[in-house]
């Protein structure tokens, strides 16, 4: 039995790509780079280990003379910086058209639609923002009109905001599904619509994570659909599922934290994750094709520390998701391959709250591989082809 796990830690870019002002970001973004000279160095000896030091400078990370893996360095073919792109791009599909994006908020012939089709009655702001902060600014209009406070950002998201103590979290759900399908039978291109649940707690309003849900686009075709209609397993840890819209998707759990992810990764890893439980009900398995996929994406580098521009904490973040590392290759076989990846870039030493267009970093370990410099790859497609030889 064949096994490739997928880590993407969401958000590690390592530079900025040569077209990064057409997307707005300066020369000079480099998130790992960056933050780890904010810190004056992190510890991560098992990414060290593996060649992460030997790709570049990184302040803390040292270059070693025989790294345990493959490493290199991939700069992205679609036109974009965000997680479905990324995400989708990683999985073989390269998007050659950019999604929407909503500088001024979104028009009437959105929102509008919205409102009749939801009877929500009004939406709040309507602008781009940062989550924490326009929840913060408008959560006593929000308590006082029941609106739902509808923002965007850079990326092509339609996001929505509830207090769940005020709105039903199915009901949110509910909105976001309506929103969904108005963006896709109108062909307004947008990546996603990400619901944002929180609540109050100790007089502040606090996003719950694990409540959170992203409704996207549907990809055309992946290397995780090519498993799935084989018979294969594609388990779908963190918010892997919705970043596919469930396509090729065979079992899925969401997590609330990086530790839950990388604890449920490990399970998946160990055998131990009750597969049952987390299986789709029209699930079809092969028993003559037993091969399959662990996919699993840890967001908090990006959502709690990116975004927030809290370099501090996307350093103890990698250091965290470092510290995994040595029980999860213990616990693989040597027909398994583990990739180290990420999506796009988050600066959180740059100006702003938004993505940054960066090269991502390449990491692949298992008993089978030989550990070589991989130099620049062009796509991160290179890890479906990865995947597709290594399983079939």
């Amino acid at each position: 039995m064949k096994r490739a796990i997928i880590m993407v830690i969401d958000s590690m870019g390592i530079g900025a790509m040569p077209d990064c002002e057409k997307f707005g970001d300066s020369k000079t973004c480099n998130t790992l780079k960056n933050l780890c000279a904010f810190n004056r160095g992190i510890s991560v000896p098992n990414l060290e280990k593996m060649g992460l030091g030997n790709i570049q400078e990184f302040e803390g990370i040292s270059k070693v003379e025989r790294p345990i893996a493959m490493y290199g360095t991939m700069m992205e073919k679609s036109a974009g910086k965000d997680t479905t792109t990324g995400h989708w791009e990683i999985a073989g599909e390269i998007s050659q058209k950019p999604f929407a994006t909503f500088p001024d908020g979104f028009g009437p012939e959105i929102i509008d639609k919205f409102i009749k089709e939801t009877n929500c009655g009004g939406v709040l702001a309507n602008c781009p923002a940062s989550g924490t902060a326009i929840i913060a600014e408008l959560n006593d209009e929000h308590h006082k009109t029941k609106f739902p406070i509808v923002y965007t950002s850079a990326d092509s998201v339609f996001q929505i905001a509830v207090d769940t103590d005020l709105i039903p979290l199915e009901t949110l759900y509910d909105w976001c599904r309506i929103a969904r399908k108005i963006l896709t039978e109108d062909g307004w291109h947008v990546a996603r619509v990400i619901a944002r649940p929180y609540k109050i707690i100790d007089g502040k309003p606090v996003r719950i994570s694990k409540d959170r849900r992203d409704f996207s686009m549907e990809p055309e075709h992946t290397v995780l659909n090519e498993i799935k209609d084989k018979g294969g397993k594609v388990v779908a840890i963190g918010k892997i599922e919705d970043i596919f819209a469930k396509s090729g998707i065979t079992h899925a759990i969401h997590t609330g934290s990086n530790k839950e992810g990388l604890e449920l990764t490990l399970k998946a890893v160990n055998n131990t994750l009750d597969l049952e439980k987390i299986s789709y009900s029209d699930l079809k398995l092969s028993k003559q094709f037993e091969n399959y996929l662990i996919f699993t994406n840890l967001v908090d580098t990006d959502m709690l520390f990116g975004h927030r521009r809290d370099a501090k904490g996307y350093g103890k973040a990698i250091e965290e998701i470092d510290s995994y590392l040595p029980i999860i290759m213990k616990n693989m076989t040597q027909e398994d391959i583990l990739i180290i990846t990420a999506d796009h870039g988050c600066d959180p030493t740059a100006a702003g709250t938004d993505h940054t267009r960066e090269y991502v970093p390449i990491l692949v370990y298992g008993e089978k591989i030989t550990p070589k410099n991989l130099g620049m790859i062009d796509g991160f497609d290179y890890i479906s082809n990865l995947v597709r030889d290594w399983i079939f």
